[in-house]
């Protein structure tokens, strides 16, 4: 066994971990686990993710920094390894839990490996239950999603096809009690598919960095709400500027000038970071 990986007791499992029904048999680990007191959320999402879905996912997890949150992912390709960079990028602990061992000889997928090095790097952790040389297979994923759920105080999903992998990990989550979390996306889209059947069946939908924290029965601190102007990007600047008066969406996005994608993704994100809200029929800043 590489000297980096090591095999975790059954009592050293993350807490949650422990109480489910079928607990790995055995969990190997590179890098320390978080704290026990720390809220683990497990984020997943599309590998063929839209420019939104991407959006989403950074500025949701930037709206958690600061707060004791792991982020729980799957190292995989699109909203996955996402959500670990944005987590790393704005000082949150990571947890990833690929669908092979932890060895670099096998690690899945091979482009990740450098992700997979400042995961642990910064704190974070790398995990599963195979065996350190162990290759992916299709029946691994599923596996190890039920890891990643199983582990986890609630599962946010971030755009899912129909027949996603990612609506398993829904599943799992179901099972073992914990919050399903999702955020609504275009009904053009096919990647809206799983949220929004997620939301027929009683998922709770996901507005802004806020409704996470209330999911994960954390209070929202007064000095995280305080916008500070020059974190804005250039388009979110301008939004600021047009919007001293409030006014219809489509009025908006007219006087912004950009592209109607490219304005609808920026509105879409100061609503998600609660900078922005429409209420009454028009758009106005969020006081």
């Amino acid at each position: 066994m590489e000297s980096d990986i090591k095999q975790l007791k059954s009592e050293e499992y993350p807490e949650l971990l422990k109480e489910i029904n079928d607990p790995p048999k055995k969990l190997y680990i590179k890098g320390e686990l978080p704290p026990d007191n720390m809220k683990y959320l497990c984020v997943v999402g599309s590998r063929k993710y839209s420019p939104y879905g991407k959006d989403v996912c950074k500025t949701l997890i930037e709206g958690l920094r600061g707060y004791p949150i792991v982020i729980v992912s799957g190292l995989a390709l699109g909203i996955d390894s996402i959500a670990h960079e944005s987590a790393l990028e704005n000082g949150l602990t990571t947890i990833a839990v690929p669908g092979s061992g932890l060895s670099e000889s096998v690690l899945h997928p091979k482009t990740h490996k450098e992700l997979a090095r400042r995961i642990v790097k910064s704190g974070g952790t790398m995990l599963s239950e195979f065996e350190e040389n162990f290759k992916a297979t299709h029946y691994s994923f599923p596996q190890r999603n039920r890891v990643m759920a199983g582990m986890s105080h609630a599962v946010l999903i971030i755009e899912a096809e129909e027949k996603s992998g990612t609506l398993i990990t829904s599943k799992f989550a179901t099972e073992y009690n914990r919050d399903v979390l999702t955020v609504p996306a275009s009904i053009f889209s096919g990647n809206s598919f799983g949220p929004h059947m997620l939301l027929r069946l009683g998922a709770t939908p996901i507005r802004n960095s806020g409704d996470i924290l209330e999911a994960l029965g954390l209070k929202q601190e007064e000095g995280q709400q305080k916008l500070d102007l020059k974190d804005l990007s250039e388009k979110e600047r301008k939004v600021m500027d047009i919007l001293k008066t409030p006014m219809e969406r489509d009025e908006l996005i007219a006087n912004l000038g950009f592209p109607i994608q490219d304005a609808n993704v920026t509105l879409s994100a100061m609503e998600i970071k609660g900078i922005i809200k429409e209420s009454y029929g028009e758009m106005r800043i969020n006081n």
